[in-house]
């Protein structure tokens, strides 16, 4: 290639012609994972297999040009642009382009661009508003949330199998439905948890009956059923999508899970909210529980359960917290978590435990 062609590749006003105009190749081999993209005619980009990540790319950029300038190129692409001051790593509020900060003008957008520039993030907190999405250094798609289908992540419905593991769980095909948990076409023995804001479909956790868990590249941490909670004035957390569904059995819809388990010990200090990175899905969603009078922490009984009770507590606020306690199993062990509950002792029993919970300031004495 020569050294003109070499200045035209690199000159910032070619580079979102070419997210345009040039071809994604896939090479899509079985199982399902080994792929290959063409982002140019002179370099591919491997993408790594599950279970390590869905999507895990691997490759710096094509074209030579640095990731940070890509990405702001294609955010101007969506309508938003950043100034010089925007840097990786920092969290900024801009004007959101689709509801220009409501009658008060508010900068209610949230953007913000990985250490790495891997990927840049962006949500509006205005309610009325709420768009979100993401987009890649190295991928020509613009992922606006909402575009993401099951078709293109390879989910169906729950087979036979995948029922009669929930049913001997004691959740139903009901609650599987209304949660819509699906599986992988590919693999009927991989559950898929979907995540969705606002009815829309923006992530994806896949799970094996052997409890092993990873998930799409580049879905945000959120909270699992935050549509549950959106108006709500009584909130449950819990520290597992089954356990979620577990409590909807017991007749409570109003429960989200955390996104990533456990932590393994309670932190000295809490830092603060734009360096917050483990719990940033709590702040994301602040106008949420800003709205809630009651929190009910129902985490696993074992000691990173504990401390992910604390945690939230400490940063949601301790007055308006409840811990549940679940029950002696026999004379040495208790029951670890909501859906053992379910599963051994009934949805009634389950429900009447999560009702007696204690405050979290007399539990903690």
């Amino acid at each position: 290639m020569s050294v003109i062609q070499n200045l035209w590749l690199c000159c910032p006003r070619t580079q979102p012609l070419l997210f345009k105009i040039l071809p994604r190749i896939y090479v899509a081999f079985s199982p399902r994972g080994s792929t290959i993209w063409c982002h140019s005619m002179s370099q591919a980009t491997k993408v790594s297999s599950f279970p390590d990540g869905v999507e895990q790319v691997v490759d710096n950029n094509a074209l030579g040009v640095p990731k940070v300038e890509i990405l702001k190129q294609k955010m101007e692409l969506l309508g938003i642009n950043l100034d010089n001051s925007c840097l990786p790593g920092q969290y900024h509020n801009l004007f959101c382009p689709k509801c220009k900060g409501g009658k008060l003008k508010e900068r209610s957008l949230s953007f913000h661009i990985i250490p790495d520039c891997e990927f840049a993030m962006w949500r509006c907190f205005r309610a009325k508003c709420g768009w979100a999405g993401r987009v890649f250094a190295n991928d020509s798609n613009l992922h606006g949330y909402g575009q993401m289908t099951e078709e293109s992540l390879g989910l169906e419905p729950l087979g036979p199998k995948l029922i009669a593991y929930f049913k001997e769980r004691q959740i139903s095909e009901k609650t599987l439905s209304r949660n819509a948990v699906r599986q992988m076409s590919e693999s009927k023995e991989i559950i898929a948890f979907t995540y969705k804001q606002n009815g829309l479909l923006v992530g994806c956790k896949f799970r094996t009956m052997e409890k092993r868990f990873w998930q799409v590249k580049g879905t945000e941490k959120m909270l699992y059923g935050i549509d549950d909670i959106n108006h709500a004035s009584e909130v449950i957390i819990v520290e597992g999508e089954i356990d979620k569904l577990s409590l909807e059995e017991a007749g409570f819809q109003n429960c989200v899970s955390v996104p990533g388990g456990a932590p393994g010990k309670v932190s000295k200090d809490l830092p603060p909210i734009e360096k917050d990175t483990a719990y940033q899905y709590l702040w994301n969603w602040k106008e949420y529980f800003d709205k809630v009078v009651r929190i009910i922490l129902a985490t696993d009984n074992d000691p990173p359960g504990r401390a992910l009770a604390d945690e939230l507590a400490k940063r949601l606020g301790q007055e308006r917290c409840w811990q549940v306690h679940w029950p002696k199993k026999d004379d040495t062990n208790c029951f670890k978590d909501a859906n053992e509950v379910l599963k051994y002792m009934g949805a009634d029993t389950l429900k009447r435990i999560v009702e007696n919970a204690e405050p979290y300031t007399i539990a903690h004495y």
